[in-house]
């Protein structure tokens, strides 16, 4: 169970197994608050920023950010509702559909990507950290960033041992000061002439502006909510069934849709003039003075708030994929490795590009993934789960060692994702989007359909055994 200590924090003593209703404790605002402070990071700059690189217009840009993340935020909150029926974290509930075993595939590809997310979120408070320390004479030197990175990180994997009540706690009390700082910084960029350049327009051919709209939907408008989906139960789970599941829906929808597009916003009308996803150059472009401590006090939340989620869900999928080792020493590797990623992240020379093939690089796998969860949970299993037979031996359990109609639908759907993908790199080039569809990017929709199609074609697997709904249905 969950603890006291004498400060009142709860320590978060929990690992994989489903949580007891007694430690149920979270709401859904507090749900907001945590996907919320995840979104408040300046990462999000570059989403937005990322458009204007890549050579379209603003308005153009700035309409992929509002409606694709209406899609993409939908598909994300989806995910939570299980967390909430069930009190499981997703990488364990995966197993319902791959199988006992089978499912420590995607947990392992969950934790490698967590590894590098941890890296590029903390890049990100290390270049603009160095950007205004140099306002007070701090160089821009190897030792400095060095040391930032440090700090940072230490910070965000102490509260991500520390596990949710501190997250949740964090959240709560500095998302709403980050807020107005956010706020404050959006009414200076766009109300000082020559920030912006409203009237910013694409210069590219038409079938190259198609394609790269396709291609910025693929990786921040659309996919950056299914880049969340692994995540979403780890902290849903936490919610008593006296709340109802679509208020977790809407309040996850909310936290997440909010910030993302409004900072990604900020970020692309910034780029107009800028011209670079850069961070540094963003701040000293717009904000100067007292205003750039303001910035700093943002930037270090931002990364911390996200990274203390994905130190935390990085330990629960290497514990989902069978590791015998403590949250906390898990914990402790996923710092190290996230802090080298950090590392090559700030000496690489675009990071714009790194970012894109990232992006890309992580829907390729995600995409089928999602589908496949959202077939079985949703369609096949009408949000019922037998949450003992998730935890079961293999040779006994319901959901079987591994489901081979879920592997192949799986390769199948990433396949056919890859065929329709246009990264910045030839790997990411798939056949049918280069040949027939001039680089437009339909990987994310393609890999969802597919993979989900061909599963409930041969995949799907029904448990002998009568399967019942552990946390009733959706309330309303």
């Amino acid at each position: 169970m969950a603890t006291d200590t004498r400060a009142g924090l709860k320590v978060d003593v929990h690992s994989i197994e489903p949580i007891p209703e007694a430690d149920k404790d979270s709401t859904g605002p507090q749900q907001m608050w945590i996907w919320a402070g995840a979104n408040i990071a300046p990462i999000n700059w570059a989403l937005g920023a990322l458009g204007i690189v890549l050579n379209l217009g603003l308005w153009e840009t700035i309409a992929v950010i509002v409606v694709g993340n209406l899609v993409g935020c939908a598909i994300f909150s989806a995910f939570t509702v299980m967390g909430h029926k069930t009190g499981v974290n997703q990488m364990v509930l995966g197993r319902a559909a791959f199988g006992r075993r089978g499912a420590y595939l995607p947990s392992a590809l969950m934790f490698l990507m967590t590894l590098g997310w941890i890296g590029v979120n903390t890049y990100f408070p290390v270049k603009i950290a160095i950007a205004i320390l140099g306002q007070f004479g701090i160089d821009d030197t190897w030792l400095s960033n060095l040391v930032v990175a440090t700090v940072v990180m230490v910070i965000q994997v102490f509260i991500g041992i520390y596990g949710f009540y501190a997250i949740r706690t964090f959240e709560k009390y500095t998302v709403p000061i980050t807020a107005a700082i956010m706020a404050l910084m959006s009414i200076l960029a766009w109300s000082r002439p020559g920030i912006v350049n409203w009237g910013l327009t694409s210069t590219l051919p038409p079938a190259a502006h198609l394609a790269m709209i396709s291609l910025l939907m693929t990786a921040i408008g659309v996919g950056w909510g299914i880049s969340w989906v692994t995540w979403a139960s780890d902290y849903s789970r936490f919610v008593p069934r006296s709340v109802s599941s679509a208020a977790v829906f809407w309040y996850s929808y909310v936290g997440m849709y909010v910030p993302t597009v409004w900072l990604a916003i900020l970020g692309a009308t910034v780029a107009s003039v800028t011209k670079d996803t850069d961070p540094a150059k963003m701040v000293s472009a717009v904000f100067g003075g007292v205003m750039s401590i303001l910035v700093l006090l943002m930037v270090l939340h931002g990364p911390i708030a996200t990274n203390i989620l994905n130190v935390y869900s990085a330990a629960l999928a290497a514990l989902s994929m069978g590791l015998r080792l403590s949250r906390t020493v898990i914990a402790l590797i996923a710092g190290i490795v996230g802090y080298l990623v950090t590392i090559y992240f700030v000496f690489q020379p675009s990071f714009a590009k790194a970012f894109d093939n990232w992006m890309i690089g992580l829907l390729l796998w995600m995409s089928p993934w999602a589908g496949i969860v959202l077939a079985d949970f949703f369609i096949v299993r009408r949000g019922h789960i037998d949450v003992d037979e998730l935890y079961r031996d293999p040779e006994r359990s319901a959901y079987g060692d591994v489901n081979w109609g879920a592997i192949v639908a799986f390769v199948v759907g990433l396949a056919a994702g890859w065929s329709v993908e246009d990264g910045l790199v030839p790997a990411l080039q798939g056949p049918i989007s280069t040949r027939l569809l001039s680089g437009a990017d339909l990987s994310w929709l393609v890999g969802i359909v597919v993979a989900g199609g061909v599963y409930l074609a041969v995949g799907r697997r029904v448990a002998p055994a009568p399967v019942p709904q552990a946390t009733g249905g959706m309330r309303r």
